[in-house]
C-alpha cells in the first residue's frame, strides 16, 4: 500500500471517529447548507436553538429548516492567509503569536488547514493537513517581505482550493491577517473574489494589523472597506486591531463564533437557475433580539 494512500485512509479514520455519524449531513442536490452565527443583545452565542426555531427565505419564498448541526460541530476546512508584505510586517511576530494561539485553539483532529502567504504572488507554505503541529511549523517559519501586495489573487487561490475539498458538510472558511491593500493583482479585483467566495460557500474574516491608520489615506479606506463588504456578504467579520491585545482578542473572536456555528441546512425551492445568485434570508422565529450572521445569498452549483 502507498504511504499516499495510507495518509488517506487514516485521514478518513479520524473523521468517523471525532465527528459522529449522526451528525453528518447526506448533501442532496437541492441542499442548501449555510453557517449560521446566533447571538443575543450582549453577543452571547445562543446554544440551543432547534430547527423549528428558524425562519429562511430563499430569493423571498419561505422555506423549512431540515437539519441544524450542532454547535461548532461541523469540520472546518480552514485557509489561513498572511500578508507578508512591507504594509503591515512592522509587528509581524507577535501577529505569528497570535495566529497560533488561534490554531491551538481552533484546530482539530478532523479538520483540515492550509497556509497562504501574500506578496508578489500567493504562495503556499502549507498544503492541505489535518496536522496541527504541521500548522504550527509553518506559522513558526513565515518571515516578512518589501515585496508588493497581490491580495485578491491570494485570496482567489485560497477559495478556489476549499472549493476542492472533500467533506460536503465542511464549514469553508478564510482568516485573512491583511490590510486589504492590493497593488499587484491583475487578474482579479474585488468583485472577482466576492463572487468566489459565494460559488465556495465560504466565510470571509480579516484582521487588519495597521489599526486605525487606515484612514490616512483613500487607497486603505477602500482597502478596509473591501474586506468588510466580503465578510458581510458571506457571513464572516471584519477586523480593525489597534494593538496587540486587540489581535489576540480579534482571533478569539473569530473562534467563538466558529465553535458556535449552526450547520442550517434547507431544501432549496428553485428548480433551475443553475450559476443564477440566489439571496438567503434567516430570522429567529419570535425573537427579533438576536442578531443572526449568515451569508446573504449563493450560487447553486
Amino acid at each position: 500500500m502507498s504511504p499516499c494512500l495510507l495518509r488517506s485512509m487514516l485521514a478518513s479514520l479520524l473523521v468517523v471517529l471525532a465527528y459522529p455519524q449522526e451528525h453528518t449531513i447526506r448533501v442532496a442536490a437541492n441542499l442548501v447548507l449555510t453557517p449560521v452565527w446566533i447571538s443575543d443583545a450582549q453577543g452571547k452565542a445562543i446554544r440551543d436553538l432547534k430547527p423549528d426555531d428558524f425562519e429562511i427565505e430563499e430569493n423571498g419564498v419561505k422555506v423549512a429548516a431540515v437539519r441544524l448541526g450542532g454547535p461548532g460541530e461541523a469540520p472546518l476546512e480552514l485557509a489561513m492567509v498572511f500578508d507578508m508584505s512591507g504594509s503591515v510586517y512592522s509587528r509581524f511576530e507577535l501577529e505569528r503569536k497570535a495566529a497560533a494561539r488561534f490554531l491551538n485553539r481552533i484546530l482539530r483532529p478532523y479538520d483540515s488547514i492550509f497556509i497562504i502567504s501574500v506578496a508578489n504572488e500567493p504562495k503556499f507554505l502549507l498544503q492541505p493537513t489535518s496536522s496541527l503541529d504541521a500548522a504550527l511549523q509553518a506559522i513558526a517559519g513565515i518571515s516578512p517581505t518589501t515585496q508588493a501586495t497581490a491580495f485578491y489573487n491570494s485570496l482567489a487561490k485560497a477559495s478556489g482550493l476549499l472549493r476542492k475539498a472533500e467533506k460536503p458538510e465542511a464549514r469553508h472558511v478564510i482568516v485573512a491577517l491583511s490590510d486589504g491593500e492590493d497593488n499587484r493583482s491583475i487578474e482579479n479585483e474585488l468583485e472577482d473574489v466576492l463572487q468566489d467566495l459565494q460559488i465556495t460557500n465560504c466565510l470571509f474574516y480579516s484582521i487588519n494589523p495597521r489599526g486605525r491608520s487606515y484612514n490616512s489615506n483613500i487607497f486603505s479606506r477602500r482597502a478596509q472597506e473591501g474586506m468588510e463588504l466580503l465578510a458581510r456578504q458571506t457571513g464572516g467579520a471584519s477586523f480593525v486591531a489597534d494593538s496587540v491585545d486587540e489581535l489576540a482578542e480579534f482571533y478569539d473572536r473569530i473562534a467563538d463564533e466558529l465553535q458556535g456555528q449552526y450547520l442550517l441546512g434547507y431544501y432549496s425551492p428553485a428548480t433551475s437557475g443553475i450559476g443564477i445568485y440566489r439571496r438567503i434570508s434567516i430570522r429567529v422565529r419570535g425573537r427579533p433580539e438576536v442578531q443572526v450572521k449568515a451569508r446573504q445569498g449563493y450560487y447553486p452549483k
